[in-house]
């Protein structure tokens, strides 16, 4: 590895957590910029999993006061996050590489349309939070299925799962924006590292380009929820979604001409 990619990894990393925390679609980033350093499809998206871990780590070293008090609940949806994030890895080592490369301009696509379309967190909270006023907040099963599925997918790819689970949690728990970003990023962290653990003994990950990403996804990490408290995001959503749709149709062609 050059020194110039090294520094492009660790910025796409420092990239990629921004934009995980502002829209949820943290590979709009840091997947393109391994594949610039040659890695194929595949190798790219495990190695990018492995990497994730530390954008994670930063994200919830950086979210502890939005935590407090909520420990039951993050045991029962981490459990369920745990074991969806195993499957979605499952399904990843299962599906041939060629495959995959045909899937992945799909994949990015449907996560930036969610991102375009989805409504503003904050207004999703209030919803929530109306609701949660006059019916108690339904954190029962229901909520664990849902972060069972949204694991899974999490497990496998990952780009938008974010956007996702915020908006669940915020409907359904009645939650502000910081408390529920705080619980998405450690139920998804849990997904992400048990992939990433399977995908370390599994799969061809590219350990040279996940060292440089990493370091660079625990600095987003860290600055991802002070950024969430303080920036206006609607627009930085909209502009997210629309590089994420053009950076599938460059895929698109890419895997299909």
């Amino acid at each position: 590895m050059t020194v110039l990619e090294f520094v492009l990894l660790v910025l796409a990393g420092v990239g990629g957590g921004l934009t995980g925390s502002i829209a949820g679609l943290a590979s709009l980033v840091s997947y393109p910029a391994l594949l610039a350093t040659g890695l194929s499809p595949l190798s790219a998206n495990v190695t990018n999993t492995v990497a994730l871990v530390l954008n994670s780590v930063g994200s919830v070293s950086a979210s502890r006061p939005e935590l407090s008090g909520q420990r039951p609940r993050l045991v029962r949806l981490g459990v369920a996050a745990v074991l969806g994030g195993l499957l979605g890895a499952v399904l990843l080592l299962l599906t041939p590489a060629d495959a995959f490369e045909l899937l992945v301009p799909f994949l990015i696509a449907a996560a930036s349309v969610a991102i375009l379309v989805q409504r503003p967190p904050r207004e999703l909270a209030a919803e929530g939070a109306a609701d949660a006023a006059a019916h108690p907040p339904r954190d029962h099963w229901g909520l664990a299925l849902g972060t069972f599925l949204v694991a899974v997918y999490g497990g496998y790819f990952g780009a938008a799962a974010g956007v996702l689970m915020l908006a669940m949690y915020l409907l359904v728990l009645g939650e502000g924006v910081p408390r529920g970003n705080a619980l998405k990023n450690l139920v998804l962290g849990l997904a992400n590292l048990v992939a990433a653990l399977g995908y370390a003994f599994l799969a061809d990950v590219d350990w040279l380009a996940a060292l440089p990403l990493a370091l660079g996804f625990f600095v987003g990490g860290r600055l991802g929820p002070r950024v969430v408290r303080r920036v206006p995001q609607r627009l930085l959503r909209r502009v997210i979604a629309v590089a994420g749709l053009a950076l599938a149709v460059h895929l698109g062609i890419d895997a299909y001409g």
